[in-house]
């Protein structure tokens, strides 16, 4: 998807908003005649039968007639689309959009292809009842038969075009990578690379801690309170921002550099649940303290090193290239002899092969075990000697 950011004129955008609301109020309305279906009262309505219904509205309510009928019916075609895919079994459950968070509609069809030069680092777009919007030319617009305008929280508006890009071509050298995924290393290549995710720095978190404290010292609703809250959403902002253009850059470097790109298949949802509470045995109907502080600590960790978006763009860009490979004990084995054993990771960064003496870092250690495919199944520990087996002593009733 090919994305460009639109300045629209203050009544552009006023215009854009309105579509974003009659968008989101069909979707949810749509969301809610499925979702309240039951076998008493019929089948849901059908996107044709939906249409009508809109066209009745538009006759009697003059907001939803001043909207344009085409981001209506289109949202409505959405979420369609989006139920037939839940049961197939391709997407997840249509959910309900909220104002501030889902400001979004989309346009198919012939008004899509309206797009205008303007200058060489401007153009426009054609969005039905507004007219011409201007966006900046930030590479090559593509000839796209849909587009959708959308709104984050910071109101910055983007264009995308619904384009699949070309996926990379492989370099032909034969050369074969593995990558391991960290928290203190975002990413550790089996060439000795360590690649480390941007982060929120240290001022910023500063001026994060003091903004989260003004907020809380707010009226809800009221000017400053929206204030702070701007203020805390573009900080967000310029991390993940960054943390976005990092993982673009590095998946298209390593699909430029590599044949076959080796990654940890991670269950990265099972990873950030929330742990159990673990009964206390000394008294009856309590729980011991389950750290999830500290567990809570680590979700953030590994949400903001992005792996899963990380390997999601791999395996766009270098479709059928990218292999995953089971984790287990990858970081335990020695990739010199294949030795596993609890006792050869001395720490987060060091490596030390009990059997062999092999030292190196950690996590590039787990990168060629990766690289190689090398997937342990049962932990292997250092063998034991022989030890003669013990006569069983007679007991005193002499068995």
């Amino acid at each position: 998807m090919s994305r460009f950011r639109l300045y629209p004129t203050p009544t552009q955008e006023t215009a854009l908003l309105q579509h974003c609301t009659h968008a989101r109020y069909l979707w949810n309305l749509a969301l809610e005649q499925w979702s309240m279906w039951t076998r008493d009262k019929g089948p849901t309505p059908r996107f044709a039968e939906q249409c009508r219904q809109l066209t009745a509205a538009r006759a009697e309510f003059g907001w939803l007639r001043a909207g344009s009928q085409t981001v209506q019916q289109q949202a409505l075609r959405d979420f369609t689309q989006a139920v037939e895919q839940f049961y197939a079994g391709s997407g997840g459950r249509p959910s309900w959009r909220k104002a501030g968070q889902h400001e979004g509609f989309r346009i198919v069809g012939t008004q899509a292809a309206r797009v205008i030069k303007l200058s060489r680092k401007w153009a426009a777009v054609k969005v039905p009842k507004i007219g011409w919007v201007r966006f900046r030319l930030s590479r090559t617009a593509p000839s796209a038969k849909s587009y959708r305008i959308k709104c984050d929280r910071l109101g910055r508006w983007y264009l995308a075009f619904a384009v699949i890009p070309p996926p990379i071509p492989a370099p032909g050298t034969g050369k074969t990578v593995g990558v391991d995924l960290g928290v203190a290393v975002s990413a550790a290549l089996s060439t000795g690379d360590l690649l480390s995710c941007p982060v929120i720095s240290k001022s910023e978190r500063v001026r994060l801690e003091r903004l989260q404290r003004r907020l809380a010292r707010c009226r809800r609703g009221s000017q400053r309170c929206r204030r702070v809250r701007v203020a805390i959403a573009k900080l967000h902002a310029r991390v993940r921002d960054r943390r976005k253009d990092w993982i673009e850059k590095t998946s298209t470097d390593l699909a430029r550099r590599y044949d076959v790109i080796r990654v940890e298949d991670l269950r990265i949802t099972a990873m950030i649940r929330r742990p159990k509470p673990k009964p206390d045995p000394e008294h009856s109907g309590g729980y011991l303290p389950n750290r999830r502080r500290a567990k809570a600590g680590l979700n953030r960790g590994i949400l903001a090193s992005g792996w899963g978006l990380l390997v999601r763009r791999l395996e766009e860009k270098a479709p059928g290239r990218v292999e995953k490979v089971n984790p287990a004990f990858t970081s335990q084995t020695c990739s010199v002899c294949g030795h596993c054993a609890p006792g050869n990771r001395e720490s987060q960064a060091k490596f030390r092969c009990v059997a062999c003496g092999h030292q190196a870092n950690a996590d590039v250690n787990a990168a060629v075990n990766i690289a190689a495919g090398r997937a342990v199944s049962a932990r292997r520990e250092v063998p034991q000697l022989a030890l003669p087996k013990r006569e069983p002593q007679p007991t005193a009733s002499g068995r």
